[in-house]
């Protein structure tokens, strides 16, 4: 790791898938860039593409599934310089994993970068963690919903109503709508350090694995809801950097505790019954 650069702030972005790759691309100049993923392979080819486009950066392999990873990620980010702001686009999908890895890395990994990063927040930290528009079509009890908000991390996997050997697309839906829940319930503590954080829950977005839903088994279905929504496309990296450069940045410094729904309107359309027009 580098000495501290006290003249530019530091951001983190935990993916560099197309999420990751675009986030960074939008809000890495003038910054410090720290990028992480779980596999070495896709950190260098990202790392060495942003290196030569001009931006400062460094990779760091992480494994958010592991508290230990996340933990030393966050101490990593904190020895570079001013947490400035913490992008979480790391995740898998239905068509990628199986119902326990999904809860493992979309709801507990989400946990643990809330947990690691609150350690090195200071006053104007933001962090922003990608949900899914999925989450908006969760119907949970008041109960569960309360353990996946409160619940310390450590025991977060440890409920009834979480079947870790189930559907993988019923357990990717609980966990999108678990990382808004914990979102709102940690703004409080972050709060007391100046610090804030917010989901962003994209609808279908032109990604690998974006690509990968629309090929899979709910694919159908999925390209259906887009053709019925208000904007009947699929949203691009793009769309989702904009929001997380308003979320990061100081035009949003009276929002925290919430979410930002990106989906181009497919949660309204199917809220209200929307037909597809010819």
């Amino acid at each position: 790791m580098s000495h501290p650069d006290t003249t530019r702030n530091v951001l983190v972005v935990v993916g560099s898938g197309g999420m990751g790759l675009a986030v960074a691309r939008r809000l890495a100049s003038g910054r410090r860039l720290l990028l992480a993923d779980h596999s070495a392979v896709s950190l260098e080819a990202a790392v060495s593409t942003l290196r030569g486009e001009g931006h400062t950066v460094e990779g760091i392999t992480v494994d958010v599934s592991q508290r230990a990873s996340v933990e030393q990620l966050a101490e990593a980010s904190g020895v570079v310089g001013r947490v400035e702001a913490v992008v979480h686009t790391a995740g898998v999908s239905p068509v990628m994993a199986t119902a326990r890895q999904i809860y493992e890395v979309d709801l507990l990994g989400t946990a643990h970068v809330i947990d690691a990063f609150h350690t090195v927040a200071s006053p104007g930290t933001s962090l922003v963690c990608i949900a899914s528009m999925a989450g908006y079509f969760a119907t949970l009890s008041a109960e569960l919903e309360r353990h996946l908000a409160t619940a310390p991390t450590e025991q977060l996997l440890q409920h009834e109503g979480l079947d870790l050997d189930g559907d993988s697309a019923a357990a990717y839906v609980v966990a999108k709508r678990a990382n808004q829940l914990r979102v709102q319930a940690a703004a409080h503590t972050w709060g007391d350090k100046g610090a804030r954080l917010n989901t962003i829950s994209p609808g279908v977005i032109s990604t690998v694995m974006g690509a990968q839903e629309l090929q899979g088994p709910a694919g159908t279905h999925i390209q259906a809801m887009v053709d019925r929504s208000g904007s009947r496309r699929v949203g691009t990296p793009d769309d989702i950097a904009a929001a997380a450069a308003f979320l990061a940045g100081p035009d949003s410094s009276y929002l925290t505790g919430n979410d930002l729904l990106i989906d181009g309107g497919v949660v309204s359309a199917q809220r209200w019954n929307a037909a597809p027009t010819a």
